[in-house]
């Protein structure tokens, strides 16, 4: 078992038919498309990089799956979500931190618009809504971001949401974070 399949799960579980998803990092497309294909031709997802290989990657990668008419992605930074969907709105939204596989390492997640992003996302989320958020750190982006953001989640709102953080605890190195946030109320 590693990050992706325990993310494949929750995705699984939150969602659904129909729905409204985010992919805050969009990457190479992987996690947009598997959210494309759970949330079915009613649904919508909405996907965001900084970076124009990225954007390039995901679209063609829906295209070539045929949910290009599904998943729309945005150049823009995930920090700026909310200027793109209402509150209340989103089933799930998903993040993997660190940089692009396969691109320039030097361009990676950083903690200032990652925790804007969350912020956002956490407005955006509809009751027993989800974010799912990998950690992935080391290297060149070193652990400013992880320490930072997993500072920051201490200080959401209990009432209203419930922050679980995982982590393989028999393995070394910089291994990756996995972080679930459920909408209560």
């Amino acid at each position: 078992m590693n990050t992706l399949t325990i993310n494949e799960k929750f995705f699984r579980e939150h969602a659904t038919e129909g729905g409204f998803c985010i992919d805050a990092t969009a990457g190479n497309g992987h996690d947009t498309a598997a959210l494309c294909a759970l949330v079915g031709e009613r649904g919508r997802v909405l996907a965001f990089d900084v970076q124009p290989k990225a954007v390039e990657n995901t679209k063609k990668r829906l295209a070539e799956l045929g949910f290009d008419g599904i998943g729309e992605v945005v150049l823009d930074s995930h920090a700026n979500m909310a200027a793109y969907a209402e509150p209340g709105t989103a089933d799930l939204i998903v993040f993997n931190l660190g940089w692009l596989p396969g691109g320039d390492h030097s361009v990676y997640t950083r903690a200032d618009s990652t925790i804007a992003a969350i912020n956002a996302a956490l407005e955006l989320l509809k009751e027993g809504g989800a974010i799912s958020i990998s950690i992935y750190y080391g290297g060149r982006n070193g652990y400013d971001e992880r320490d930072s953001v997993l500072d920051y989640l201490k200080t959401v709102d209990n009432t209203r949401f419930t922050v679980l953080k995982t982590e393989f605890f028999n393995r070394t190195g910089d291994v990756p974070i996995s972080v679930f946030i459920l909408k209560t109320t």
